[in-house]
C-alpha cells in the first residue's frame, strides 16, 4: 500500500515513556513505541520525532518555588535529550537506523541540529530524533515540534496522546458528555480553548498551514493506519468546513 504522507513529524510526550509511572522511562513502553514507528516507517515514510521531558522534569513547580524560569526551562531541555537517547537505543535495537540531533550542542552524545543534515538523514531512511526543544527558554516542545515540522517540510504533525483518542469538546475523563471531533479548524480549537497543544504552537501551525492529527498511542497500529490514510483520531487543519462533534 502506498503511504499518504511522505514525511511526518511525530510528537511524543515525555510522560508516555513512563508507562505506569513506576519508573521515569519504561523499557516495555520504549519497545512498544519503537515497534509502532517501525510499522509506519516500513512503508517508506520519512520520520522525525520530537519528545517532551515531563517524565523526568517539570519546570512549573520549580518556578513556583522560586527558580528562575530560564533555568527551569533549560533543565527541561536536558530531560528531552535523555529521552531522545533512550528512544534512539530502542529504535536501533529494533533494527532501525537513527540520528539524534539536539538544539543544544552536546557533541559527545548527539549531533547538533542542522536543517540540511536532518533532511539528508531522512532521505537516507534514518529516523531523526530532535531533542532540546527549540534551544530557547519559554518555548515548549509543542512549539519545537511545530517549528521543526515547518523547517523540514513535513506533511503533517502527529500528536500522540495517552488515554485519549482525539480532540474532545471537554476532558472525557472528567466530563461523560464530552464529544469527539473528527475534524476541527485551528481557529475553532483556539476559540474553544482546547488543550491540544500550547496556543503558540497551534497558532504557528495555522499560520504555516501545517495539518495536525491527534490520536491515541495506546492502540497498536494506529500510527501505521494514519500513514496509510485511514481516519484515526482528530484532524486539525485550516479548512473552513464546519467541524462536527460525534459521540465518543
Amino acid at each position: 500500500m502506498q503511504p499518504r504522507y511522505r514525511r511526518i513529524m511525530l510528537k511524543l510526550s515525555g510522560e508516555a515513556l513512563a508507562g505506569d509511572g513506576t519508573t521515569n522511562i519504561s523499557s516495555d513502553v520504549l519497545n512498544y513505541i519503537a515497534n509502532e514507528i517501525r510499522g509506519a516507517a516500513r512503508h517508506g515514510v520519512e520520520v522525525a520525532i520530537v519528545l517532551g521531558g515531563g517524565n523526568i522534569w517539570r519546570g512549573g513547580p520549580a518556578i513556583k518555588a522560586g527558580m528562575e524560569p530560564p533555568q527551569a526551562h533549560y533543565m527541561g531541555m536536558l530531560a528531552t535529550i535523555i529521552n531522545a537517547l533512550a528512544l534512539q537505543d530502542a529504535l536501533e535495537r529494533n533494527a532501525m537506523h537513527t540520528r539524534a540531533m539536539t538544539a543544544i550542542k552536546m557533541d559527545e552524545v548527539a549531533e547538533p541540529y542542522i536543517r540540511r543534515r536532518a533532511l539528508r538523514h531522512m532521505e537516507k531512511g534514518r529516523v531523526v530524533i530532535l531533542a532540546g526543544g527549540t534551544g530557547n527558554p519559554y518555548f515548549t516542545t509543542d512549539s519545537g515540534a511545530a517549528l521543526r515540522a515547518a523547517e523540514l517540510n513535513s506533511d503533517v504533525i502527529l500528536m500522540a496522546k495517552n488515554r485519549v483518542d482525539g480532540v474532545y469538546s471537554a476532558d472525557p475523563r472528567l466530563d461523560p458528555t464530552a464529544t469527539r471531533f473528527d475534524h476541527i479548524t485551528y481557529l475553532d480549537a483556539l476559540t474553544r480553548g482546547l488543550t491540544i497543544m500550547d496556543s503558540t504552537a497551534l497558532t504557528f501551525c495555522m499560520d504555516n498551514n501545517l495539518p495536525i492529527i491527534v490520536f491515541s498511542l495506546d492502540t497498536p497500529g494506529n500510527l501505521e493506519r494514519i500513514v496509510l490514510g485511514e481516519q484515526v483520531g482528530t484532524v486539525i487543519s485550516k479548512s473552513n468546513e464546519l467541524a462536527v462533534a460525534t459521540p465518543s
